[in-house]
């Protein structure tokens, strides 16, 4: 009932975009039906593909805000330096190539909602200046001195634990609370197998729509294929995966051997991730731990062997017992020429710790500090670097230097 006593409509699947029919969906949309015409703050929780921008969407498209904008900023993937510029705006002459000032977020989105997905990955002093906005709806852009009042509905999302990230503290805690008004969280797609088909037949019509392909369909013994599978990558590896399929078939109806067929091709399907067929879940999920730690294993003893071939002959004493992987070794991300450990002085083999250290000073060291091609050369993200930086307290050791 709405507040004026009126029967409040009950959006259906395909009206908000969520769709599926398991109980925590239909929880879902039901929280997304009495929050969207509120404004306070949303925080949705879920693995990378789960969905969390399509709640975000809903909500927006759902509440008295749905005719002005709705602007989505991935906090993790702008780097560091510049995120409070984008946010925020800056003033002409703020910084070096600031030749005119410029709007940010906050202000583009001025009446409408602010998606700050990753909010995980935000700096801690940017975490300040957007806590001020949920406090004050005011915020001053970078080089300014006038504060700028803005209307704007904040929706977060993460697939880190914000808890415990507090706990390191490496999120404030007040701006957590804040966010935190109303918790959505989306389960892995592994957790809602009865959803799968549904989604599988509504990717494949949207896909044949747009490509004008005449599809045959999927046999029944096929849609029982995809749930099957794990989905690790969630509803985005599962479309990919939908259009892949349609389009190198060319319309023909997939069979339940075509899915598996095409499971063994996907680069991205770890063939070992594949849950045996036709026996009792329970055991099938017991299997899939098996295996997820047998590969755990594996990658921990390829670590090791990859740690022990850079040590100098001298420090390659091991006791006879220890047990020695011989299995085969995938790709390291740090080439073994690029990687020297530094030899510890009671013959014992470095600790990883040790290592990525070592590893991320002479990346750091060979591109003369620039964190962006450090980066790079470990392949890892920038921000993940940036953490690493200070957790070691490196830029100390570089003024040391």
């Amino acid at each position: 009932m709405t507040s004026n006593g009126k029967k409040s409509k009950i959006f259906s699947s395909d009206e908000m975009g969520i769709i599926g029919n398991s109980p925590v969906i239909q929880q879902i949309r039901a929280i997304i039906q009495q929050i969207a015409p509120t404004n306070i703050p949303v925080l949705i929780l879920g693995e990378s593909g789960s969905g969390k921008e399509l709640v975000a969407r809903a909500i927006h498209q759902h509440s008295t805000r749905s005719k002005n904008r709705m602007i989505i900023v991935n906090c993790g993937a702008i780097p560091e330096g510049i995120l409070e510029s984008e946010l925020f705006g800056h003033q002409r002459g703020a910084f070096t190539g600031a030749v005119e000032s410029r709007k940010g977020y906050f202000e583009l989105a001025d009446g409408g909602t602010l998606f700050l997905d990753e909010i995980g990955e935000m700096p801690l002093e940017t975490q300040v200046k957007v806590l001020r906005v949920l406090e004050d709806k005011e915020f001053l852009r970078v080089g300014g001195s006038t504060p700028q009042k803005v209307d704007v509905r904040i929706i977060a999302a993460t697939n880190r634990d914000l808890g415990a990230a507090v706990k390191e503290g490496e999120f404030r805690l007040d701006l957590y609370y804040r966010i935190n008004a109303v918790k959505i969280v989306l389960p892995p797609l592994r957790k809602r197998k009865e959803d799968i088909p549904l989604l599988v037949k509504k990717f494949a019509k949207e896909i044949c729509a747009e490509n004008h392909i005449d599809f045959k369909g999927f046999t029944p013994e096929a849609l029982k294929a995809f749930q099957e599978y794990s989905w690790p990558g969630n509803i985005r590896e599962l479309k990919n995966f939908v259009q892949m399929i349609i389009i190198l078939e060319k319309g023909e109806s997939i069979t339940r051997k075509m899915v598996y067929e095409h499971f063994g091709q996907q680069e991205t399907v770890d063939r070992n991730l594949l849950v045996p067929l036709n026996i009792p879940t329970d055991k099938a999920e017991r299997e899939l731990i098996y295996r997820v730690l047998l590969e755990l294993r594996s990658e921990i003893a390829q670590i090791k062997d990859f740690l022990f071939s850079n040590l100098p002959a001298s420090h390659k004493v091991l006791p006879s017992s220890l047990p020695v992987w011989t299995g085969p070794v995938r790709n390291s991300r740090i080439p073994v020429e690029e990687a020297t450990i530094v030899p510890e002085t009671d013959n014992k083999i470095p600790t990883l710790e040790k290592a990525e250290k070592e590893l991320i000073l002479r990346a750091l060291d060979k591109s003369n500090w620039n964190k962006r091609k450090a980066a790079k050369l470990l392949d890892i993200s920038e921000r993940t670097l940036y953490r690493k930086i200070k957790e070691y307290d490196f830029d100390n050791y570089k003024k040391i230097q």
